[in-house]
């Protein structure tokens, strides 16, 4: 029987041994490798494959301290035609879930699944399939049914950076945009989110959980 390897991405060792042990329960499955960040774990993906051994799968965190975040580790491994990447996170806002699923991410899934859900993630995502928790298919299928305008990804990106008390100069500098066109995402973002300043805006983000609170 053929044996699935597997990258696992995670800046806490702690969660990286009890994944390992949880993953190597299920038959047929192996965690060939290990990361700690994003930075690290594309530099992996590459070496495996140099060595004639690429994993089939990255299961992959979305936060990991001030490196290469789980999204744009995601971005450069896809980009370069690597393996599938699950995700495996503890954060369910709609931020995270569609800036991954933009990266590239076969599947989505939070930490506190029953591990038998996450196997069938695994398999799925490895196989080419989409692998989505219930939590985060309901939130993505109540986007879709919702009239209410979605924010765009760089509507997203912009509220995530107002949230942390950035200015338009500030975020226009991080966004590689004009301040004009930071004024004119805040009017979209304000007309979506029903409200007419940045406090509200913001408030409003965390209580539809759009941003992590």
């Amino acid at each position: 029987m053929r044996v699935m390897r597997i990258l696992l991405v995670d800046d806490h060792p702690v969660v990286r041994a009890g994944l390992r042990a949880m993953l190597e329960d299920f038959e047929g499955i192996r965690v060939a490798a290990e990361s700690a960040d994003g930075e690290s774990a594309v530099a992996e993906v590459r070496k495996q494959e140099v060595l004639g051994t690429p994993v089939d799968l990255v299961l992959m965190d979305l936060q990991m301290g001030a490196g290469m975040d789980g999204v744009e580790a995601t971005r450069r491994i896809r980009a370069a035609d690597g393996p599938p990447v699950l995700i495996l996170t503890t954060y369910d806002t709609d931020a995270d879930i569609l800036a991954a699923i933009e990266a590239g991410a076969a599947g989505y899934m939070l930490k506190d699944a029953d591990p038998g859900e996450i196997r069938t993630a695994v398999t799925a995502a490895a196989d080419g399939r989409t692998a989505l928790s219930p939590l985060v298919a309901a939130r993505l299928m109540g986007h879709l049914r919702s009239p209410a305008p979605a924010l765009s990804s760089r509507e997203l990106e912009l509220l995530e950076l107002l949230a942390t008390g950035l200015g338009n100069r500030a975020i226009a500098r991080k966004l590689f945009i004009s301040e004009a066109t930071v004024k004119t995402h805040l009017v979209h973002i304000y007309e979506k989110l029903g409200v007419d300043n940045r406090t509200a805006a913001i408030a409003e983000a965390r209580r539809q959980r759009i941003l992590r609170s």
